[in-house]
């Protein structure tokens, strides 16, 4: 039986390794999995390399002018294929009748509401966008419990506790904690001061290769408090008990302690399309395009509790995590502000937890806190985002 899949943000770091997984099943298993549409922001001349391979009937583009000009070079081609732009794109194709499968790697809360989108129709979504859950996972999680959706995690962290805990998310009973591994991203080992690093530093990982922005909340350590979110959201343990740790040889990528003190644990090589494969295989597991572990080659695992006051950031995302509501939408805008700004050399590496910090004492003076609608996440981000950017824009006048 063929299944039928959608891939959000097929352009960057995981839905080229998505597209390489779904070639390397098919190759198994012929038909296995048909590309019914694609989607992306800027790499343009990459998304016409992917529709000339999976010869999807749908893809979406940031902007109607870069639309327009995809649409004129298919039909050049004679590629029968629908264009779209934008957010609305994005939430018709998520949501189109047919799809078995929508893998979500659209980069920062611009995910939101196509996967709210998926949800309600009652597609299961492989989830590698972990902001959409910060912003708004108590909306998510509620619709995905009322269509049936399953929310198949991707990133490797969650993927691991996913399948520590029998492919089950949501709350489980015997659970005493959740265990998140963190490679500590660039400068974990590095000595003396973070201020003058240099993007390229920031984005030499010393285990991963991933996309720009995620690597440099790696090296913040922004990363990992983000994910202790989203595992609240996925699995139901409150942030008391979610955990993390150092990890720099990134084999073990989380652990699940019970109540009666076992750990279980996932291992593997970091390889992302690990994770990916298994999301869109569950809950069969197939052969893998990972060379498989050989402990003796390992020798050792290292675990260190995280430098807090180093890394601010992770003390920031977390408190937000714990204070709940809106302020966990108003973090990770400031966070894609900063970085943003980091990343074309308008701020400076330590400015990033500075920027957070400040935008979110500002919103600690707002009346604003609860959840209610997908209009107050919207509105909490933009907020976010505008007191952000001016603070950088006042620091650098």
């Amino acid at each position: 039986m063929t299944k039928r899949i959608v891939v959000l943000g097929s352009t960057g770091s995981i839905g080229v390794n998505a597209l390489d997984v779904i070639q390397r099943l098919n190759r198994q298993t012929p038909g296995a999995f048909r590309v019914k549409g694609l989607s992306a922001h800027g790499n343009v001349e990459r998304l016409k390399k992917q529709v000339l391979a999976f010869r999807p009937e749908n893809v979406v583009l940031g902007d109607a002018v870069s639309a327009a000009h995809f649409s004129d070079w298919a039909r050049a081609r004679r590629i029968p294929l629908r264009v779209r732009s934008g957010v609305e794109g994005l939430e018709t194709l998520a949501a189109r009748p047919g799809v078995d499968l929508v893998l979500s790697a659209v980069v920062g809360a611009v995910g939101l509401t196509p996967l709210l989108a998926a949800l309600k129709a009652g597609i299961d979504v492989a989830l590698a966008n972990k902001e959409a859950l910060i912003v708004a996972g108590d909306l998510l999680m509620a619709a995905a419990r009322r269509s049936g959706a399953r929310i198949l995690p991707v990133d490797s962290e969650h993927s691991a506790m996913f399948q520590c805990l029998g492919g089950r998310t949501g709350p489980s009973a015997g659970v005493r904690r959740l265990i998140l591994t963190a490679s500590g991203g660039a400068f974990y080992r590095r000595n003396g001061s973070l201020k003058n690093v240099t993007v390229a530093e920031a984005l030499a990982h010393p285990t991963w290769k991933m996309g720009k922005k995620i690597t440099v909340d790696s090296a913040t350590l922004t990363n990992k408090g983000l994910e202790a979110i989203e595992a609240h959201h996925l699995f139901g343990v409150p942030m008391e008990r979610i955990h993390i740790v150092i990890h720099p040889q990134s084999i073990v990528h989380s652990l699940v302690e019970f109540d009666d003190g076992s750990l279980l644990a996932q291992l593997s090589h970091p390889d992302m399309r690990l994770p990916i494969q298994y999301a869109l295989t569950f809950p069969d597991r197939r052969p893998g395009p990972v060379r498989p572990l050989a402990l003796e080659e390992i020798q050792r695992l290292d675990f260190a509790a995280p430098d807090f006051r180093r890394f601010p950031c992770l003390s920031l995302a977390l408190e937000s995590g714990r204070r709940g509501g809106l302020r966990p939408a108003v973090f990770n805008a400031a966070n894609e502000t900063a970085v943003r700004a980091f990343l074309e050399g308008r701020v400076g590496f330590a400015d990033i937890p500075r920027v957070i910090e400040r935008t979110l004492r500002a919103w600690d003076k707002t009346s604003a806190t609860e959840v209610r609608a997908l209009s107050a996440v919207l509105a909490a981000d933009a907020w976010g985002r505008d007191a952000a950017l001016r603070l950088i824009q006042k620091e650098k006048k």
